[in-house]
């Protein structure tokens, strides 16, 4: 129904955000790589969208490029998975990311998204590789999306080793992801998070 909505940014946090598109107000559910990389708010963004209705609500999921939309929709189609947990997903790793680890089976590093048991991982693993195998993904587009290529993974894994709980992990690493865009290693994470303590 929805392919993308353009319109003023008139409020943003985390895991939403309400573009005003000719004085109508849409609230769209992001992820948290979608916020990091959303303007500030009053000037003009497009978000590549995603209308999903189920029985008790109909919501709008929005995400900054097509590349995220289309890997939330291919997570929708495994059973189990619904748009909350296709979110956490996008939120802990980057859509390249997520493909590479579904591709190499790599299950535990699956169980690091919010929500995904051993189980599902696997699940995840046996109904997501063909999927991800079909879609097109040029190595250029791959590399564009995906500048710190598990980074963000391997600095939540690193905060949760230093006694971090998994909220506070991603609290602390969403504030620093925030307030310092440039930092683009492990190690630059981790210590930039630290001082939020």
């Amino acid at each position: 129904m929805y392919a993308y909505l353009s319109g003023k940014l008139a409020e943003k946090q985390p895991t939403r955000a309400v573009l005003d598109v000719q004085g109508v107000g849409y609230e769209l559910f992001i992820s948290t790589s979608t916020f990091e990389r959303l303007p500030e708010t009053g000037q003009t963004v497009r978000l590549a969208a995603h209308f999903h209705v189920r029985e008790d609500a109909a919501l709008l999921y929005g995400f900054f490029s097509e590349r995220e939309k289309q890997v939330f929709e291919v997570m929708l189609s495994v059973s189990g998975i619904g748009p909350k947990l296709a979110l956490a997903a996008l939120s802990v790793m980057r859509p390249g990311d997520l493909r590479d680890h579904v591709m190499q089976g790599e299950e535990a590093l699956l169980t690091r998204i919010p929500g995904v048991g051993r189980k599902m991982a696997q699940r995840m693993i046996l109904e997501l590789r063909d999927r991800f195998s079909a879609m097109e993904w040029p190595e250029s587009e791959a590399a564009a999306d995906e500048p710190d290529r598990s980074a963000r993974t391997d600095a939540l894994a690193a905060l949760e080793s230093l006694g971090y709980a998994r909220p506070a992990a991603e609290k602390a690493l969403r504030k620093t992801l925030q307030q310092h865009p440039e930092a683009g290693t492990v190690e630059e994470m981790v210590r930039l998070a630290l001082r939020e303590r």
